[in-house]
């Protein structure tokens, strides 16, 4: 199991940093959970050297080249533009039904939801990024309940239905556009051709890994991630315990520098078990559907670490004393990223060591 985690974090783009871009982050790994714009934006900094916050935001605003969409298990993701037709064509089909019945709950009529998908598209069509309260108050004015729930399962709809994605930011949120707009004309994908992409590009970013694994992650069945790996069973090598790998990937054994992983990081995503990485820690890394952010020390969750105040404050759930100029290391580059932080504790490691090590006890917090 250890080679196999060297390997899946390899292909997470850990190991070596050797991305250039936030496009290409987000490429390899396909899509990055996004519920947490922090988070999704802090997964591209740990596979980069150099990026800000703002470069990741520039791609979505200024390039296009990125966008957020609900896609893989309903959930709101990071994805590169070019991904987008295929991937939602795979992925959200089956989430239709059970939008409906939530919109029924919140007293949303399947006429009024109707009404509501063109209000929407006219508002984006017509009127260019509009952000939650501007849709919000549109809806309001023509009679569409929007109080509880029944907003978000109408932008929900909307999304499914092709007509909205999440685009630019604009006064500092992130701004909904409709998609022939935003991205242009949308061309049909066969699905046979997008289950061997799915399957493909899967194992890019997290290989080796199972049938179960990719059905999991994408939100499809075990029959179509089966079919979507058969179909590129020419590229595939097989492993024990019914892994699989590109026959390309490189064989690693070494694992990453310490790491400062965000919140929804994409290695607690990726497979159907997160064991592997977290260990005994499950229940601090997770709570009620909140993944923290994490420190990341031999392949293994070592301490979760929270931003406050524009300053790093880590929770040790393993003692780490030994890694606290790695880690403070990162916590440098975390608040260089995110704009974070003091000028002194950007030149000065002895002030971000003291950031780090605040809190810090060698035993393990309740809960472990």
């Amino acid at each position: 199991m250890a080679t196999t985690i060297a390997e899946r974090l390899a292909a997470q783009g850990l190991l070596d940093r050797a991305s250039p871009r936030a496009e290409d982050v987000v490429g390899s790994l396909v899509a990055i959970q996004a519920q947490d714009p922090r988070g999704a934006r802090l997964a591209v900094r740990a596979r980069t050297t150099g990026l800000t916050a703002g470069d990741v935001d520039a791609a979505m605003t200024d390039d296009r080249s990125l966008l957020v969409s609900w896609l893989n298990r309903g959930t709101l993701h990071l994805v590169r533009a070019d991904d987008y037709a295929w991937l939602h064509s795979l992925t959200t089909p089956q989430l239709a039904v059970q939008n409906a019945r939530r919109l029924r709950q919140e007293g949303v009529s399947e006429a009024q939801s109707l009404r509501a998908v063109e209000v929407i598209r006219d508002a984006v069509g017509n009127d260019g990024p509009q952000l939650r309260d501007d849709l919000r108050d549109r809806l309001q004015q023509v009679g569409i309940p929007v109080a509880g729930q029944a907003l978000v399962h109408l932008l929900f709809l909307a999304t499914i239905g092709g007509v909205l994605v999440r685009g630019p930011i604009v006064r500092g949120e992130q701004a909904f556009v409709g998609v022939e707009q935003w991205l242009g004309p949308q061309r049909a994908v066969e699905r046979r051709v997008a289950l061997a992409e799915l399957a493909g590009r899967y194992l890019v970013g997290h290989g080796p890994a199972t049938d179960g694994d990719l059905a999991r992650w994408a939100g499809v069945t075990l029959g179509d991630a089966r079919r979507g790996l058969e179909a590129i069973a020419s590229r595939l090598e097989q492993r024990p315990g019914g892994l699989v790998a590109l026959a390309s990937a490189p064989r690693v054994d070494r694992l990453p520098a310490p790491r400062l992983l965000g919140p929804f990081d994409p290695i607690l995503h990726g497979w159907a078990s997160r064991e592997p990485f977290v260990g005994n820690h499950a229940g601090v890394v997770t709570t009620n559907g909140v993944f923290r952010a994490t420190a990341l020390v031999g392949g293994k969750v070592v301490a979760t670490w929270s931003l406050a105040g524009g300053r790093v404050t880590l929770r040790p759930l393993e003692p780490i004393e030994h890694l606290a100029s790695e880690l403070a290391a990162e916590a440098a580059d975390v608040q260089r990223f995110t704009g974070s932080g003091s000028s002194r504790e950007a030149h000065d490691p002895g002030a971000r060591m003291t950031t780090l090590l605040d809190n810090q006890t060698t035993s393990s917090p309740s809960g472990r």
